[in-house]
């Protein structure tokens, strides 16, 4: 489990790649998956869309505590 730091303690880059990989993991590609450049104050992580079959994978392997599927 990951400490809960403020939102500003974190960098957006470190975070998308970090869930890249993990995602990776899985076997699961979030294609649209990047850092929000409009808002850069606010240190969002954009996820973008995916096929319904990609997000019925990433809700299994969240329930199979990250394992593949």
């Amino acid at each position: 489990m990951v400490k809960a730091l403020g939102s500003q303690d974190i960098d957006p880059f470190t975070a998308a790649e970090s869930l890249r990989a993990a995602l990776n993991q899985v076997g699961i590609v979030l294609p649209s998956l990047a850092v929000d450049a409009a808002s850069p104050a606010l240190g969002l992580v954009e996820l973008g869309r995916v096929r319904a079959d990609v997000a019925l994978r990433l809700a299994h392997s969240l329930r199979r505590g990250g394992t593949a599927v």
